[in-house]
């Protein structure tokens, strides 16, 4: 990867930072992807979230139609990665 790209995607990181409401995020991510790359972020998101409940492969996929392939990076991430755990503990304080 390029500095041009490392730089752009620093840009990309910093302009979601300056979001503050979910609908500033929709309209966001709406102008930013196609119909399918949200969907496919959703559906990454989702099998990370039931993951972390405990559920199963085969269960997951049933429900959100993601691959095993994709349960399993998704998995990865989880385990290893920061980034979904950290949205999904964040998620979890301000439901309580």
């Amino acid at each position: 990867m390029t500095e041009n790209h490392l730089a752009a995607r620093e840009k990309l990181y910093a302009a979601i930072l300056t979001l503050k409401t979910a609908e500033e995020c929709r309209l966001f991510l709406d102008d930013l992807c196609t119909i399918k790359e949200l969907d496919d972020l959703a559906q990454r998101f989702e099998v990370a979230r039931l993951l972390d409940t405990g559920k199963n492969y085969v269960d997951i996929s049933g429900e959100t139609g993601a691959s095993t392939a994709t349960i399993s990076r998704v998995g990865k991430c989880l385990r290893y990665g920061g980034g979904y755990r950290t949205v999904i503990e964040r998620m979890k304080e301000a439901e309580k």
